[in-house]
């Protein structure tokens, strides 16, 4: 099945079934594995890794962390440390493991005691290990968002899918912990508690402006050239990176990073958090598997400061269904549901991920126009949705039941995608016609030149030798 003849075949339904392997590949449990349990490899150990990816995998029994890489070899080091220390804490047994460290992430896709990665790179490198992983045969754990252009996320999710790696993507508001009132509130509006939906309005964090462009000298432990991977070069700035002082008992080194806010490297909070909000607002929409066929916005770029992802925006997409979307940082943090006969509103509340996590504001988790509207009861015969209670922990079972997770690739790119096409609209100063199954603009040559970007070699999914076999290149 060619790509377009998938995308139709998907597109008929929120719900359809994807293939699946029926058999499983031997490297999907280690044949060291103590007890088959799953052998993860952790790629990235910064702020999310540690406070979040890790202990919410190896919290489940099932796996086992077994490898860290780095390409901050201090990261590293400290990852090993972190990782077995958890193990002697929690499994009350020193030695539980000897975890094994990697420079390359390359060299841990190529062995065969590793069944599963968890990828938390800065956003540039998201795309290219998830692809590499599955084409090892390793199941993958994403964090979002998938991409940096959409050429690269579609690479991504056929990959995926060619493949039959069990893959998610860390859009952990679908699952139940700690936000049970995300699928709640889908569930009402899919079930037409607020009759027909009209309008999703979208709230975001904010980015500022700022940060500090004086080059400074490279620390001898950072392979600095593979960290910037497919993107421009650009001289080293700490401010850019990471902080450098030791990590391991100074938990405040992890704050957000820099690259956060530079476009080289991410598109801002449209994708950082845009991701999470445009995909609850797809889950609720039921169109989890398309995207928005009309988008215009307008943004503020810094024009001064290391700082040049978007500050203050607005953006208003159309679906084919008729529903609005607007995206602002003025609306509140979450998403609201207005339809014919009232509204929801549902958001993290004071809940965040990790000490870091930008102000959440002070607005209630889950509200409506009527309070009855929220004690509603879905019946079994109406709409239930995919009920996973945690992440990691679905990624994991999945890997083992071989059946798809909560947030499988091409949910993933498609919530990544829309925030994308609002990127580029934030740029462009016209209404841009979006074609959602041959993903491209309609008559625009410009804004379809900013579905992809160069790939400063060797790096970048474009290199691949694999892939480009896969794809005829």
């Amino acid at each position: 099945m060619n790509r377009r003849d998938y995308l139709k075949k998907t597109l008929a339904t929120t719900t359809g079934a994807f293939f699946v392997p029926t058999i499983v590949p031997s490297s999907v449990f280690g044949k060291n594995a103590p007890s088959n349990k799953i052998q993860v490899g952790q790629i990235g150990f910064g702020r999310i890794a540690m406070s979040h990816d890790l202990p919410e995998t190896m919290k489940h029994d099932i796996s086992r962390v077994v490898a860290v890489c780095d390409v901050d070899s201090k990261r590293k080091e400290d990852g090993k440390k972190f990782i077995e220390k958890w193990y002697a804490d929690n499994k009350k047994k020193e030695n539980f493991v000897d975890v094994k460290m990697y420079d390359d992430y390359r060299e841990m896709l190529a062995s065969p005691d590793i069944d599963a990665v968890i990828v938390s790179t800065p956003d540039h490198w998201h795309a290219q290990p998830a692809i590499e992983a599955a084409l090892a045969g390793k199941a993958v754990y994403l964090q979002k968002p998938t991409s940096l252009t959409i050429e690269e996320g579609r690479a991504m999710s056929d990959i995926i899918h060619q493949t039959g790696a069990v893959f998610q993507l860390g859009s952990q508001q679908r699952s139940m912990n700690p936000w049970p009132q995300f699928k709640r509130a889908c569930e009402l509006v899919r079930n037409g508690r607020i009759g027909e939906i009209k309008t999703v309005k979208v709230g975001l964090p904010s980015d500022p402006s700022g940060g500090e462009m004086v080059p400074t000298d490279i620390p001898d432990h950072l392979n600095y050239d593979m960290w910037l991977g497919s993107t421009p070069y650009v001289p080293y700035t700490e401010e850019r990176v990471h902080p450098q002082p030791p990590f391991t008992d100074n938990k405040s080194q992890f704050s957000r990073p820099g690259w956060l806010r530079c476009e080289q490297f991410g598109a801002g909070m449209i994708t950082g958090w845009g991701v999470h909000h445009i995909d609850i607002a797809h889950w609720g929409m039921g169109t989890e598997y398309t995207g928005p066929i009309e988008v215009e916005a307008t943004a503020k770029f810094p024009e001064t400061g290391l700082w040049t992802v978007h500050g203050p925006y607005n953006v208003k997409s159309k679906y084919a269904n008729g529903v609005e979307m607007i995206v602002d940082g003025e609306l509140p943090n979450g998403v609201r549901f207005e339809g014919t006969e009232g509204w929801i509103f549902v958001s993290r509340g004071n809940v965040g991920v990790t000490a870091s996590d930008p102000n959440l504001g002070k607005s209630e988790a889950f509200m409506a126009s009527d309070p009855k509207i929220l004690e509603s009861e879905i019946s079994p015969d109406e709409i239930q949705l995919y009920e996973s209670q945690e992440q990691h922990g679905n990624w994991l079972d999945c890997i083992k039941s071989r059946e798809l997770t909560i947030s499988p690739a091409e949910v993933a790119h498609r919530s990544c995608s829309a925030c994308l096409v609002s990127h580029i609209a934030m740029k462009l100063p016209r209404k841009l016609y979006w074609d959602p199954i041959n993903e491209r603009f309609k008559n625009d040559d410009e804004a379809n030149s900013m579905l992809s970007r160069s790939q400063r070699h060797p790096w970048g999914y474009e290199h691949v030798d694999a892939l480009k076999a896969s794809y005829g290149r």
